[in-house]
């Protein structure tokens, strides 16, 4: 027992590497460890476990005679500690969020989900708790890192890349009224009911099927039939039946934006009085991004070269199904169906 020490001692603190310096000053000095315990403040038991750790044997020549020479070396001592300290990090928390791992795996795996969708998708759901669940940031890491016997091929989007050079294209002929024209409010997606419209190849073959699309560009919900041909009359003839099997046709499209494709030549005489259709700029797919989108997703299930005749109309069904069910961020994490049912009920009442 000290009477005349007044230093308190330090509790719960690590050493610094001030204090590290301090100590190899003092055994420069030949202070003895209890010495430099009181002078810093220190417990003993600090001091030595210190010493100990910092202590390193460097080789030194003296006339012509190697020297083996033990000291303590601040910079050594700093450089165990913060490998210890790394090493005393908790470790990922996969034991510990085990279930939402397999939850997440099933979800990429199966349903094609994104790690975004499916942390967003479990908060908005509040599927687990913050301490069950990790961000989708964390999920991406766990994924490069191979975490989840999981690798990017699993991520769909994660791997598209765009490869094409963009070229300048002459001038195509506009086959209607022109997005130019259309209401700032479609523009906007303030209001439910405007269609974006295109066909999706399989086989470029004469006379291949192909899947005609339609995407809803407030709710993202997707309309995918399969039409015999990409030709006028097979847009036209889908076009005026899918008009007269629903009698609330002008309330659901009130309009529709297509390409300039020949396919849609007829789309305007077709639906005449009915929806508003305005044609995007030629070679300016950007101007149906929403459609443009939706379709990439289809590509997941129906690869260019792959033709339609290989896929069923349930088949189709069971695609767009999934689609329309498929949880997105734009639309805090509620599937295109769910967004969708409120403006059919509103359809319904009126």
């Amino acid at each position: 027992m000290h009477l005349n020490d007044t230093t308190s001692p330090v509790k719960g603190q690590h050493l610094t590497l001030r204090e590290r310096i301090e100590i190899q000053t003092w055994k420069r000095l030949y202070k003895s460890n209890r010495f430099i315990a009181r002078t810093l403040g220190r417990s003993h038991s600090t001091i030595n476990d210190e010493v100990k750790r910092g202590t390193a044997c460097q080789k030194k020549i003296l006339n012509g005679k190697a020297l083996f020479l033990e000291a303590y070396y601040a910079e050594t001592g700093q450089l165990v500690y913060e490998r210890n300290r790394e090493a005393c990090k908790p470790q990922y928390k996969l034991l510990k969020i085990e279930r939402f791992i397999q939850y997440a795996k099933h979800k990429i795996q199966v349903e094609k989900w994104s790690p975004d969708v499916i942390v967003g998708r479990a908060i908005e759901l509040g599927l687990y708790e913050a301490y069950e669940r990790v961000c989708a940031k964390t999920l991406y890491r766990y994924i490069d890192e191979g975490l989840m016997s999981l690798t990017n091929m699993d991520l769909w989007l994660k791997l598209q890349r765009n490869t094409k050079p963009k070229r300048d294209r002459e001038r195509k002929r506009i086959l209607g009224q022109s997005i130019d024209d259309r209401p700032q409010e479609i523009n906007d997606r303030l209001t439910f009911g405007h269609w974006e419209i295109d066909t999706v190849v399989g086989k470029k073959n004469k006379g291949e099927p192909v899947a005609l699309t339609l995407t809803e560009r407030l709710t993202r919900y997707q309309i995918t039939i399969k039409i015999s041909s990409k030709n006028e009359l097979a847009v036209k003839e889908t076009m005026e039946r899918l008009s007269k099997d629903n009698p609330n046709f002008p309330k659901l499209f009130k309009s529709i934006t297509a390409d300039n494709g020949s396919e849609f030549a007829s789309l305007s005489e077709a639906l005449q009085g009915l929806s508003d259709i305005y044609f995007a700029h030629p070679y300016s797919s950007w101007e149906r991004g929403t459609n443009e989108k939706h379709n990439g997703i289809l590509r997941r299930f129906i690869p260019k070269g792959k033709s339609l005749k290989d896929y069923s109309d349930d088949q189709i069904k069971q695609i767009t199904h999934w689609m329309n069910h498929l949880p997105r961020k734009v639309l805090n994490y509620q599937t295109p169906t769910e967004a969708i049912l409120t403006h059919f009920n509103q359809i319904q009442m009126t």
